[in-house]
């Protein structure tokens, strides 16, 4: 029996995919993408999906309610999560370089069905993530166009605006960039890297100019003292871990340091957006694990040191939630630095919801080109090579719900999702390891099983304090995925039928 024809693949839901049938399948000419970038274009991918609205605006939220000046801390520990769930997806997007991230690493290594429920949720995530996006740049441009006098009618501004009905840059932004995924991944890749050096500059500006504005009585206590959150009960908003257990995170202390991990823990969601563009990576055994990790300790050290810098010119309790450092500038008497930084939070996002469509897009192709979704969708552009039916749909459908729904409405989106596919990914290695020690590895995870297990303890503790109605909504969104795999899904599998094609 070859490797590839592994005992299990074809025994039921749980049936594997093997890792060369996975690599073949790339090299189908109507069904491969196109090879074009490089370590460089993934860590610019990383840096520009990672630094959205979190460093402008969760940083001094978090600050104010959970951690004060310890906030540095809190995004310390939210980066070590990651970063154990990035060296498990750094094995396997250099070891399984195809499309689909932990959609494709679940199907090689845990079974057909946890793959398709990482993948149906991971389609959702990214299609809500990117309006939700949209609608956030919308209005960050319409402040700047507010400031040199320009408005939109009121029907033209969203349902956000009173009077408003359809929110027609949010709708046009989504347009633009499905056109732009369209076209082609390297012209993806230089728009990209465009935004984020306007992007990182603006952070490196607020970092450097803020560094003069410091007051060192600001940091005491740069721990405060451990207060228990006002309120309490058992409402669908408490933490799941609450609702169990009767524990009450702590705000401040030591311990409100790990709550605001739980929180700051969001600004990082992105990093494993790269793993989804392995199979257009030149050389992925090398570039996504430079990719991965590089993209995410970039973001990490900007994210510590504006944190220091917002915390040490504004005292922790005077920081605004909303903008906190722009109004940090204007306390400190410079309000020019908050029209630089709402022009970077604008420029940013552009990238941010790029990146999160490109995700998307390449997750449903995977999923379409293994059957699991109608594989009309898998066919790429004979020019472009790009994954053009999926991008034109789900384009057009994000822009529609970004035009006409309430960011308050889109902005209960959680990444829940997310977190639990850092479990499955993690899981996955372990089960690889075991089931394929044959396989060339060209980046392994350290300590295994150790660090995998750190990691999914870790990811599963950040998913415990996420509120219980939001494992309510996950739970009713795996459901209705678990129905639509047994309706379609599962007779349509091309590892299915090609096992029932076997046993004739």
């Amino acid at each position: 029996m070859s490797t590839d024809q592994q005992p299990r693949a074809n025994s039921g839901v749980f049936r594997t995919k093997s890792v060369e049938q996975s690599i073949r399948d790339t090299e189908e000419p109507e069904h491969a993408l196109k090879k074009s970038l490089s370590a460089w274009d993934l860590t610019v991918f990383g840096v520009g999906v990672i630094i959205g609205t979190g460093i402008f605006v969760l940083t001094g939220k978090v600050a104010k309610e959970n951690a004060g000046p310890a906030t540095a801390l809190a995004f310390v520990a939210a980066g070590i999560v990651c970063a154990l769930a990035a060296l498990c997806y750094a094995e396997f997007a250099s070891t399984v370089p195809v499309a689909g991230s932990a959609y494709t690493f679940a199907y090689a290594s845990i079974g057909e069905l946890p793959a398709w429920i990482i993948g149906w949720d991971l389609v959702l995530e990214f299609a809500l993530g990117t309006a939700v996006v949209a609608v956030g740049w919308s209005g960050y441009v319409r402040s700047l166009m507010d400031n040199i006098d320009w408005h939109l009618p009121n029907a033209l501004q969203g349902p956000d605006v009173v009077g408003g009905t359809f929110d027609i840059l949010a709708f046009l932004l989504v347009l633009v960039l499905t056109v732009v995924l369209v076209l082609g991944m390297k012209l993806s890749a230089r728009i990209t890297a465009v935004v984020v050096a306007i992007k990182v500059t603006v952070v490196m500006i607020v970092i450097i100019a803020g560094l003069f504005f410091i007051v060192g009585d600001n940091y005491d206590p740069f721990i405060p003292p451990a207060v228990t959150p006002e309120g309490g009960g058992s409402n669908w908003d408490s933490p799941l871990v609450q609702l169990l257990f009767g524990y009450e995170p702590t705000n401040f202390g030591v311990m409100g340091i790990f709550t605001a991990a739980s929180v700051v823990f969001f600004a990082f969601i992105g990093f494993d957006v790269v793993a989804t563009a392995a199979e257009e990576t030149k050389l992925p055994q090398r570039d996504m694990p430079r990719g991965i990790l590089g993209s995410l300790f970039i973001c990490t050290v900007l994210y510590v040191a504006v944190a220091l810098v917002v915390t040490g010119m504004q005292h922790y309790t005077e920081l605004s939630v909303s903008a906190p450092l722009a109004d940090a500038f204007k306390a400190a008497g410079h309000p020019f630095y908050a029209g630089v930084i709402s022009f970077g939070a604008a420029v940013g996002l552009t990238t941010v919801c790029l990146i999160l469509l490109l995700g998307q897009t390449r997750v449903f192709f995977a999923m379409s080109r293994d059957g699991l979704l109608p594989r009309f969708f898998s066919v790429t552009h004979p020019r472009f090579k790009t994954p053009y039916r999926p991008t034109i749909l789900l384009g057009v459908i994000i822009a529609i719900v970004a035009g006409f729904t309430s960011i308050n409405e889109l902005a209960t989106l959680v990444n829940i999702g997310t977190l639990f596919a850092f479990v499955m990914v993690a899981v996955g290695v372990m089960v690889l390891r075991k089931t394929r020690p044959d396989l060339h590895r060209a980046f392994r995870t350290p300590w295994v099983p150790v660090l995998p297990c750190l990691s999914i303890a870790a990811s599963f503790w950040l998913m415990l304090n996420l509120p219980g109605e939001t494992w309510f909504r996950f739970a009713v969104w795996m459901v209705i995925g678990i129905v639509v795999y047994f309706l379609y899904g599962r007779g349509h599998s091309r590892l299915g039928r090609e096992g029932r094609e076997a046993t004739y």
